[in-house]
């Protein structure tokens, strides 16, 4: 059995990063908005970091699905098999 090397797509790695770092901003948005600070800054009513946490996120999300290795395909890049013709 042949051991064929196949490479993940980086923007799958990056779709996972921009995730994470989505879901930390929007709950330190969250947790911002729950808790507000006794001097408020400008524009504190808009809540920046929860709107910019949400669209980190969503992009993230589908940058991740739209990249998501495929069949046959692990994390590693290695799948199992004949090579294909």
């Amino acid at each position: 059995m042949q051991t064929q090397e196949k490479q993940v797509p980086i923007w799958f790695f990056i779709g996972t990063l921009l995730a994470v770092y989505g879901l930390i901003i929007t709950g330190a948005g969250i947790y911002g908005w729950m808790h507000p600070p006794e001097q408020k800054v400008a524009l504190w009513d808009l809540h920046a970091d929860v709107w910019w946490g949400a669209l980190l996120c969503l992009f993230g999300l589908v940058y991740v699905l739209k990249f998501w290795p495929r069949q046959g395909e692990g994390l590693t890049g290695k799948i199992d098999g004949p090579p294909p013709r």
